[in-house]
């Protein structure tokens, strides 16, 4: 065996060649001091379109992101080829901080969250009065998902044409959640088009909701340059929607400022990420009377203080009966 005296800088000692011919690793990342913010339009099978000032950037996610997530919403910072051209491909270095993410689990034993989107002002949700009939579970979890997420929620009633849609606003009135009625001839003249647009307008809205309800139609009618979505058809067999829309993707709307992020029809929406003390800061007027309960209070128990909040005249017990309902949705599957 070959030993080393005091000075092993001999000229005869072998260095082994790095086989790879990479760099040697470091610790040490470039701060990528000129990358340029873009914003995520869509990520489709590791391609991630990105809008930067006024053109469209393919990219790709830096190895150095690891398993950092890049979703529809996000501002992130690009570095590379940022000119669109074709066959021009960016490099993603940097995922800024997201001010909001919506978040789902497949199913409720699911403990694998999704973001949905993320940097959202406002939550859509959409469900048709009738073909397919509406699943209020569903609209209890869009609205819990929205209420941990910070988001604004809106109702989205479609179809009004083929059912009235005061027995199901009823049980939503008490929330106090803004909503919007409309028909398939209100679609056709425009008017539900105007009427949805004042409520997007200077925000960035997710619209959810199960296949069929009309929610890419609507969409469409938005962006009406930008048809990148087909529509389809209710199943007559299931009573069920048919998938259209496969991956998220933001559209700017037309003649406000504003944006639109269409995401694909969901048959679930799990809630196993949520945290129940997060969906009674929605409910301000309840909120002060939970200083009472006790530690770890479901509110809806028999030493809950909102029971006598409600009593001495702070709240109205519709109120709270919609937050027990919110609530116990996470506990109850959908559709039971």
């Amino acid at each position: 065996m070959r030993r080393y005296g005091k000075n092993p800088d001999e000229d005869d000692i072998r260095i082994r060649p790095n086989r790879k011919g990479n760099r040697p690793r470091t610790h040490t990342r470039p701060k990528h001091e000129d990358a340029v913010e873009g914003f995520v339009l869509t990520v489709d099978r590791g391609r991630i379109t990105c809008l930067v000032d006024d053109r469209t950037v393919i990219a790709m996610k830096a190895r150095e992101l690891g398993r950092k997530s890049v979703v529809v919403g996000d501002r992130v910072a690009i570095v590379g080829d940022l000119t669109g051209d074709k066959d021009t491909l960016a490099r993603i270095v940097r995922v800024e901080p997201r001010r909001s993410v919506l978040r789902r689990t497949a199913d409720d034993d699911d403990p694998f969250e999704r973001v949905v989107v993320a940097n959202a002002d406002q939550l859509a949700i959409v469900t048709a009065l009738a073909d397919p009939e509406p699943r209020p579970r569903m609209i209890d979890r869009c609205l819990v998902a929205a209420y941990d997420a910070g988001l604004e929620p809106l109702l989205v009633l479609t179809k009004s044409d083929l059912a009235p849609a005061d027995q199901l606003l009823s049980a939503y009135r008490p929330l106090g959640v803004p909503y919007i009625v409309t028909s398939r001839e209100d679609l056709a003249n425009g008017a539900a088009t105007e009427l949805v647009r004042k409520h997007l307008q200077d925000k960035v809205t997710a619209f959810v909701g199960h296949s069929g309800v009309g929610k890419t139609t609507l969409v469409n009618t938005l962006v009406p340059e930008d048809l990148w979505r087909t529509t389809g058809v209710v199943n007559a067999v299931t009573g069920r929607g048919r998938h259209t829309t496969t991956s998220a993707l933001a559209l700017p709307l037309t003649g406000v400022d504003g944006w639109v992020i269409d995401t694909p029809g969901v048959r679930s929406f799990g809630l196993n990420h949520v945290d129940p003390s997060r969906v009674i800061l929605a409910f301000p007027d309840l909120e002060p009377g939970t200083e009472g309960c006790p530690r770890g209070c479901s509110h809806d128990e028999a030493e809950c203080a909102l029971d006598q909040w409600v009593a001495d005249g702070h709240a109205d017990p519709a109120r709270l009966d919609s937050l027990r309902r919110l609530l116990a949705t996470r506990e109850r599957r959908e559709g039971d």
